[in-house]
């Protein structure tokens, strides 16, 4: 499980019940639920993205939501080293020993090079076939990311909706002093249910879809550059040279004589 995602969503919901307590007194948190402005809000919002989308992408947007609370599995270290690893077999025994090391693989995207390696295929072919596929990931996943972007645009403009719902019957009872402050508090109860919409939820989403997608697109790249090194008949120690470079310096990882690693 993301802690930081969980926290993140709760501490969010912690602030506001905060500042709503404070302000307003627990006798009338009342004052912030309001059913017909929910409807408007979050109906409009969610059922304006099923309408620019198909159903199955919509349901697929929506499952995404529980992507951000798993942890994914991003060793780059040991992938780096896992490369280095095969380069050492390859460079002993020959490129068609890594088919055996391609079986113990759980990773689909680097079993698949490797095996495109073996079979012998060119390595500009490799790198496009790896690279092709490369970018439907990121595509799948820019995707769900766009979902949720559309979805915190909506959020504020159904809001705007629902306001000028609100005003509109505010205007129509002018004529009785006393409830043009509950009319207006009221009206502006879809503006908040909108910003909360796009700011507790649709934002930090996205952004941790954003992160993920990142951190997985470079773990894949370091796949293929590490690869077609190996395809090449580099020195592994060439190949860890150039893998490091995708990580911060105070990340990259130094083979020390005795095979262990040091932090540089």
């Amino acid at each position: 499980m993301d802690l930081a995602s969980i926290l993140g969503i709760v501490l969010c919901f912690v602030m506001f019940a905060y500042g709503v307590i404070d302000n307003a007194g627990v006798a009338n948190m009342d004052r912030y639920l309001d059913f017909p402005s929910a409807v408007i809000t979050f109906g409009g919002a969610f059922f304006a993205i099923l309408a620019s989308n198909t159903l199955s992408d919509y349901l697929g947007g929506l499952k995404s939501f529980l992507l951000i609370f798993k942890s994914p599995s991003m060793d780059v270290k040991g992938m780096i080293q896992k490369i280095i690893d095969l380069s050492n077999v390859a460079r002993k025994e020959g490129l068609l020993s890594l088919e055996e090391a391609a079986g113990e693989l759980d990773d689909e995207f680097m079993k698949k090079g490797i095996l495109l390696i073996v079979d012998g295929t060119d390595p500009e072919l490799v790198r496009g076939i790896l690279e092709t596929e490369l970018i439907s990931i990121e595509d799948r996943h820019k995707k769900k990311i766009s979902f949720w972007e559309d979805l915190g645009a909506m959020g504020p403009a159904w809001g705007m909706i629902g306001t000028l719902v609100g005003l509109v019957n505010m205007l129509y009872e002018m004529d009785d002093p006393s409830s043009i402050g509950p009319s207006m508090a009221v009206a502006l109860i879809t503006t908040l249910y909108g910003s909360l919409l796009a700011n507790w939820i649709c934002a930090p989403v996205a952004g941790k879809l954003k992160v993920n997608n990142a951190n997985e697109i470079m773990l894949k790249e370091i796949m293929i550059e590490g690869l077609l090194s190996i395809q090449a008949g580099e020195n592994p120690r060439v190949i860890e040279e150039k893998l490091k470079s995708f990580l911060a310096p105070g990340d990259r990882i130094v083979q020390a004589d005795g095979g262990e690693e040091e932090n540089g």
